[in-house]
This record gives C-alpha cells, sequence and structure tokens, in this order.
C-alpha cells in the first residue's frame, strides 16, 4: 500500500439541471491537484430527485461520458453517484470511474423509504470492492450509513487480508440529522478498523431541504481529520498506510471479528 490523495468537492447542486452541474462540478475538478480519487455527492447532476424517469440517463450516456472524461483528464479516479436506467429499472448508480475508462458501478441497497426512493428505484444486490495503489476500497451511498452488517468488514485469517482499507459514503444528508451523520462515520470507522470518508453537499434542493455538510474523514481510532465544515470548499487529504497497517498490527481487533453471510 502507498500514501492515497483524496479530494472532496463539498458543494451545492443545481436543482435538477443537469448541464449547469456537469459544468460546476468540471471546474471544481480542475482545482484539484494532484489527486488519485476525487469525490463527488450522491446525485451530483440533478440533487436528490425522486423523478427517475425524467431525469435517468442510460449507461454510457451523458454524464457517464463526462465522467470518464474527467477522470483522463485529471488522472484521477472520480467517484459520484447519478440516476440510470436499465431496462425497466431505475438505480442511485455509484461509477467508480479510472483515468483508463476503466469503471465499476455500485447500485445503493438501501433506499430511502421517506422520501419514496424505495417506490422509484430498485435496490442494489452486491458490494463492490475497488482496488487502488494497493487499497482496497469500499464505496457506498448516504442512507446505507445507518447498515452496519451491510458495510461490515471482514478479517481473512490464513491469508491475514481485510476485505477492504478506506469505506466511503458519498451523500446528500439533510441537516435536521446531521448528528447521526457524525456519529455513524465515526461508528463505521472505529468498529470496521479501516479509514471513513463521508462526503456531503450544502445548499438547499427543490424540495426545501436544507443540507450543511459536514463531510469528514475518519481515522480508525475514531479521530476526525476535519471540522465540522458547513461552508463549499474543495480540500485535498492523505491517509497514511503506514499508520492503519501498524495500528492494526498492534491493536488486532480483527483477530476477533464475528463471521456471517448477508442474504440478499
Amino acid at each position: 500500500m502507498q500514501d492515497l490523495h483524496l479530494t472532496l468537492i463539498q458543494s451545492d447542486i443545481h436543482w435538477h439541471q443537469v448541464e449547469a452541474n456537469l459544468a460546476a462540478f468540471e471546474e471544481k475538478i480542475w482545482r484539484a491537484e494532484d489527486s488519485d480519487i476525487i469525490l463527488l455527492p450522491e446525485m451530483f447532476n440533478t440533487g436528490f430527485s425522486m423523478e427517475a424517469r425524467k431525469y435517468a440517463e442510460r449507461m454510457n450516456g451523458k454524464t457517464f461520458k463526462w465522467m470518464g472524461n474527467m477522470a483522463e483528464q485529471s488522472k484521477a479516479v472520480i467517484i459520484g453517484s447519478y440516476i440510470v436506467r436499465e431496462g425497466s429499472d431505475y438505480y442511485n448508480r455509484l461509477i467508480f470511474m479510472r483515468p483508463s475508462g476503466e469503471f465499476t458501478i455500485y447500485d445503493k441497497r438501501h433506499l430511502f423509504r421517506m422520501t419514496g426512493e424505495n417506490g422509484n428505484f430498485s435496490a442494489g444486490t452486491d458490494i463492490v470492492i475497488n482496488s487502488e495503489k494497493g487499497w482496497n476500497i469500499n464505496a457506498l451511498i448516504c442512507y446505507d450509513l445507518r447498515f452496519p452488517v451491510w458495510s461490515r468488514n471482514r478479517f481473512d485469517r490464513a491469508n491475514r487480508s481485510f476485505s477492504y482499507d478506506l469505506l466511503i459514503y458519498i451523500a446528500n444528508w439533510p441537516a435536521v440529522r446531521i448528528s447521526a451523520w457524525d456519529i455513524l462515520l465515526k461508528a463505521r470507522a472505529v468498529e470496521n478498523m479501516c479509514y471513513v470518508v463521508g462526503l456531503n453537499r450544502i445548499g438547499t434542493d427543490g424540495n426545501g431541504i436544507l443540507y450543511n455538510g459536514h463531510s469528514n474523514i475518519v481515522d480508525p481510532k475514531g479521530r476526525s481529520f476535519m471540522d465540522d465544515r458547513e461552508d463549499e470548499f474543495i480540500g485535498r487529504y492523505t491517509l497514511s498506510a503506514g499508520e492503519l497497517i501498524s495500528y492494526r498490527e498492534k491493536f488486532p481487533v480483527q483477530m476477533d471479528f464475528d463471521t456471517f453471510k448477508i442474504k440478499t
């Protein structure tokens, strides 16, 4: 493993204005220097919309191609989600886009029923682990944060290896429940013996819902890298591979991890 350089873009989102959002995030990506991974919020091209049929794109559509171009030009992995249609199904789909054009997808597992997301989208069924600079990375979406079993790390005792080293949540997490966001990011880091990154948005969406950021990076000891910022910012941070490995060796909680299977 090598040290990993992340850029978090905490930003407002133009409600249902795809072109405006792509233009705005393109400008912000150009301000992200020397990054391995650049994070964009959940549904970064529309805001957290339930109008799936109106704003869904096919794979290889406009936003997908934009992400490919941004990854190639920035020489960084771009991570963000938007609405994708597959047949008659609609997904809140996270794209892990590499500079080479190679990509993986993760479809949001836990759909936020309080806004009707479960009635407008289909749930994903698979965890997808990506690798970058020797790090195994598990990237999830917003409401998934509340479900610790789904994001639970595993440890292979025979091979002395973890399922992942970095857990990412991209979100549109409202200000009214931001205290839960702050707590759960720390809990996921401590219980999974990993770094956790949570990227949230700011601003007010078309439904009048306020978002106040609080994006954060937490180490496996539960220590935050960042203050509870509520403004727009582009921040670059370095995750230390050496510190993670050392802590796991000195405090091997993983040797007592429970084993289990998830039924999907």
